[in-house]
């Protein structure tokens, strides 16, 4: 992980930036039961435009028809978990250090600023998203990142303790590993 990760701290390949944001659609609208966005020729930015209309729309949708949201925030979390497994495979975190580096090196890809220490706690002071979800959308949509959390590092559990979409300067969060839950 160690080489790896320094390399990817610098530099994401594009191709891999729109293969991982693709993948992460047919994620979530598989959650969502809803056929992913088409993204085949668009930017980076363009495809990740798309994908959060994609995930604001489709939330207010099930919101305003009274679906139940405690379902899709599973089917969100379960899906994300399966992408967060397949990135601990590939890039064998050994400790909560590691998985923070790899979580910044992700969601920077998103356009997300997400700083992460050895502890667990993670700051975000910007984020692509914070202009197109409502709180309530965050809420649902963060299920995705518990998900990727929880994949990513073998089980821990991630909790939001403020977001920007709610009125707050910059999101806080914090992700436990089961060893160090008492």
């Amino acid at each position: 992980m160690k080489i790896l990760g320094h390399f990817l701290r610098i530099y994401v390949p594009s191709s891999a930036k729109r293969k991982k944001l693709q993948e992460l659609c047919r994620l979530t609208a598989e959650a969502f039961l809803r056929d992913a966005p088409e993204m085949s020729g668009l930017s980076h930015s363009e495809a990740l435009a798309r994908y959060a209309s994609f995930t604001r729309d489709s939330s207010v949708e099930v919101i305003e028809s009274g679906q139940d949201l405690d379902a899709l925030k599973k089917r969100l979390f379960q899906n994300a978990c399966i992408l967060g497994e397949r990135l601990r495979r590939k890039f064998r975190p050994r400790n909560l250090k590691d998985v923070m580096i790899i979580s910044r090196v992700l969601y920077r890809t998103l356009g997300i600023d997400f700083q992460g220490n050895r502890e667990g706690e993670a700051v975000i002071r910007s984020c692509f998203f914070s202009s197109y979800y409502s709180g309530q959308i965050c809420r649902i949509i963060s299920s995705l990142d518990e998900g990727l959390a929880a994949g990513l590092s073998g089980g821990g559990r991630l909790s939001f303790e403020q977001r920007m979409t709610e009125g707050k300067d910059c999101c806080l969060a914090r992700l436990c590993l089961e060893e160090n839950e008492e």
